[in-house]
């Protein structure tokens, strides 16, 4: 790459080889050629085309020449059209029958499905990796307390691994709708102009085919349906669905990262992602231990949650029969979709794999905050024992607020012994049964059981 004019991140930072082939020129161009082939195949089935034209368009269907279709198409404007060029010039006998009943789009719109479909095949393989490693994750950390925050504020207890359930039940919805919606995947078919076929039924008169059955010879070699209506271009609508599920896929991610850059801040120190040897935080502050791809997966999945309303508008003004003030736009936004959710998933598996958890962190959070959420249960247990449930609250809720005072001072947390002695309490329970209602140990319920279903539910998913 040459770096003297602008390069787009993601043709070198961002996203994967793979995910950066599937979006290439290169790639499209190849596409572009192999349904030449396909309808020249299915068009000598009718009779208008020969096996030698066909060999021919086979025998140099590999041979893109991106210099020779760029000089083509700086004096013609037309990319499709420089393309054909280019073929039919290599093409001695072939050449002159390429893309014959064809408008632009039933080349274009075909390739274009291809490619969606290939680029979720990627994003779904990434998914699904990351939630292999979600469930040994789930199953590892299930039973390890923690304590939960609502509202940014120390809560009750919960475990490590039912917080990362949550993540992982959002990301099984996720996997299940990129699956869904890569099977749904429809090429435009081949309709000619305004999608009436009427090109198709003047060229194929008097042929054995009718203009459905070359359809459909084509897109069966293509291994690509069909949509059943389309105009001069297959519904932008589909791009629309396509986007939403991937802006899905990034809601989910992103909540995870953002939570980890929460927990990974030192006054909660809990979890962080992984940090390497040589790895330099910040260029002032030689300290400093940055979530780094926590940050750059949420700065990502915003471009990308954004990308959905462009789709929507190419699919509400796509007036009457095709408009083309979507052509620009679609160039960009269906490459950079799919290469910043590569990234994103690209970075989750790094950040998931390799997740750091401290335990010493953990077990001071609980010891500092834990027994709060522990005095619902002696209130519970008091009440049950015949004290006055509400005076009872009021009673834990100004130790509480003591207790809190002594933290903001940086004192021990005073409230386990201020109720443990509380003559009030006293009255209902022993001093040795209030300190043991304090404990949060086993204050999580059935979260380790439920973690672990859905870490199961995962070893079942299909590939």
């Amino acid at each position: 790459m040459e770096h003297e004019h602008y390069l787009s991140p993601f043709s070198w930072r961002y996203g994967s080889t793979e995910m950066r082939q599937v979006w290439s020129l290169t790639t499209q161009r190849s596409l572009w050629r192999r349904i030449w082939v396909a309808l020249a195949e299915a068009q000598q089935a009718a009779g208008l085309v020969t096996a030698a034209q066909v060999e021919d368009l086979k025998a140099h269907q590999t041979a893109i020449d991106l210099d020779r279709a760029f000089a083509i198409e700086s004096e013609i404007h037309h990319d499709l059209m420089a393309e054909v060029r280019t073929y039919a010039e290599q093409c001695r006998i072939g050449g002159p029958i390429i893309h014959l009943g064809a408008t632009s789009m039933d080349i274009e719109d075909n390739a274009d499905a291809l490619r969606l479909r290939d680029a979720l095949d990627l994003v779904i393989a990434h998914v699904y990796t990351l939630l292999q490693i979600f469930a040994d994750q789930i199953d590892r950390e299930a039973d390890r307390l923690c304590m939960a925050f609502t509202h940014l504020q120390p809560a009750e207890p919960t475990t490590v691994g039912y917080r990362l359930a949550g993540y992982a039940q959002d990301l099984i919805a996720d996997y299940a709708a990129l699956r869904r919606t890569r099977d749904e995947i429809r090429g435009k078919g081949f309709k000619g102009a305004v999608g009436t076929r009427a090109s198709y039924a003047e060229l194929l008169r008097g042929t054995p085919l009718t203009p459905a059955e070359l359809e459909a010879r084509i897109m069966d070699t293509l291994d690509l349906p069909a949509f059943t209506i389309a105009t001069q271009t297959y519904p932008r609508r589909q791009d629309w669905d396509v986007l939403n599920v991937l802006a899905g896929l990034a809601m989910t991610l992103y909540r995870f990262a953002f939570d980890l850059r929460l927990l990974q801040s030192p006054p909660i120190g809990e979890w962080a992602e992984p940090f390497a040897a040589k790895q330099v935080g910040s260029s002032a502050m030689p300290f400093k231990r940055n979530p780094i791809n926590a940050e750059n997966i949420d700065s990502l999945a915003r471009y990308v949650a954004a990308l959905p309303r462009i789709a929507w508008d190419n699919a509400a003004h796509n007036l009457l029969e095709r408009t083309l003030d979507d052509s620009g736009n679609r160039r960009a936004m269906l490459p950079d979709a799919f290469l910043a959710t590569d990234e994103i998933t690209r970075r989750a598996i790094k950040i998931l794999k390799d997740l750091r958890i401290d335990s010493n962190a953990i077990q001071r959070n609980l010891d500092q905050f834990g027994v709060f959420a522990a005095t619902e249960r002696l209130l519970m247990e008091a009440s049950r024992q015949g004290g006055d449930r509400q005076a009872l609250h009021e009673l834990i809720r100004e130790h509480s607020l003591h207790a809190w005072e002594s933290l903001r001072h940086n004192q021990p947390n005073p409230l386990i012994e201020s109720l443990a002695t509380d003559p009030h309490l006293t009255a209902i329970l022993t001093s040795d049964q209030i300190r043991d209602l304090l404990r949060v140990e086993g204050y999580v319920g059935d979260a380790p059981a439920r973690a672990r279903e859905i870490a199961r539910m995962i070893q079942t998913l299909e590939r």
